[in-house]
Parts: structure tokens; sequence; C-alpha cells
């Protein structure tokens, strides 16, 4: 299915991460409706399983839930013409200062289809090692917290409300659904988008 057609776009505000746009869309039967949406650069999260299955995450400052939450490693694809497989090793080494020997791809999400185009793409990395990283976070990821828990113990944080954060919920599950099955519906790291 193709995508319905704009008659036209209104951008109401640009920024670094995201647009505001209104679009005239015209549906089946020549109906036009406008359609207020975030069109955004898209982002890249990480489950990073060590040897033990301990999954890394990240406790971070968001300022529009006003709380610090439990996350996955992971940033923006704003970089033109980096595939997204590179933003996540980036991610890795900058937020947890780990490498990582295996790459796959685990799960393809749209958050806020309703209200945004985003797409994340949530990888999973094995035989993880230190990766020497010199970076240095400023704003929110001066003061990341960074802990490794046992999957299972991560997934029974999911549940119990915990972890909140999108990617990080479907990122976990998606790694514990793909462990339990012998990692068998993994996908390789360029596998094509969705859709």
């Amino acid at each position: 299915m193709t995508a319905y057609p704009v008659r036209e776009r209104h951008e109401r505000f640009h920024g670094r991460m995201f647009s505001v746009v209104t679009d005239e869309v015209e549906f089946p039967g020549g109906q036009v409706a406008a359609r207020d949406y975030l069109r955004h650069v898209g982002s890249v999260a990480v489950v990073a399983l060590d040897a033990q299955e301990q999954v890394v995450l990240i406790r971070q400052y968001r300022h529009p839930v006003g709380a610090r939450l439990w996350e996955l490693p992971a940033g923006l694809t704003d970089v033109a013409g980096e595939p997204p497989a590179a933003v996540a090793r980036r991610e890795l080494a900058e937020e947890a200062n780990l490498r990582a020997d295996r790459w796959d791809l685990l799960v393809d999400l749209h958050p806020s289809p309703g209200c945004s185009n985003e797409w994340i793409r949530v990888f999973l990395a094995r035989g993880l090692s230190p990766a020497d990283s010199q970076f240095r976070g400023e704003h929110e990821e001066a003061h990341l917290e960074v802990r490794r828990v046992p999957l299972t113990e991560a997934v029974d944080m999911v549940l119990a409300g915990q972890i909140t954060n999108g990617p990080a919920i479907a990122g976990l599950l998606a790694a514990a659904h793909a462990r339990d099955r012998g990692w068998a519906p993994l996908r390789p790291v360029d596998s094509p988008p969705p859709g």
C-alpha cells in the first residue's frame, strides 16, 4: 500500500531533532483532511548483552516527562548518510564505553505513528569489551548512570512499570524472546527498513 497523496505541506516548526508539519492529505474518495505530526530524524537503540546475559541500562534525565528513565544506549540518526548500525556502534561507545564483536538487528518500531514518523531500529550487541571512548557528555548525557542488569530482571522491570521508555521495552522483550528461541528470529544489521 502506498501513502495517500499530500496536496500541501506547511512546516510549523523546524528544529534539530524534528519538525512539526501540517499535511493536507487526500483520502480515497477525494476527501481532504489536515494532519499535524512530527517529522523526526529517526534513532537507534542498543540491547548490549554480556556473556552473563546482563543487559546494559542507562538512566538518563528526560525533561518532557520530568524524570530520570531507565533506557538502552541510544541516539539520533541525524548525520546524513550514516547507516543506523554505525550510529548504534558510536552510541554504545559514547554512552556505555563499550564495543561489541557481534551485531544483529532485533526490532524496528514506529513508537507514535499517530503523531510522528519516527522510526527506531533496535540492535543486539554481544561480545562486549571496553571501548576506551574519550566521549564526554553534556547536559543530560553528563549525568548518565550505567548499570548491568540480568536480562530476565530487566524484563521484570518492564512488567513492573520501572522501565517505561518505548525502545527499551521493545528491545528488552525482543531480546528475551530471541534468546528463548535460540537467537533464530534475529536479522542482519543491514536489513531493509520496514515498508
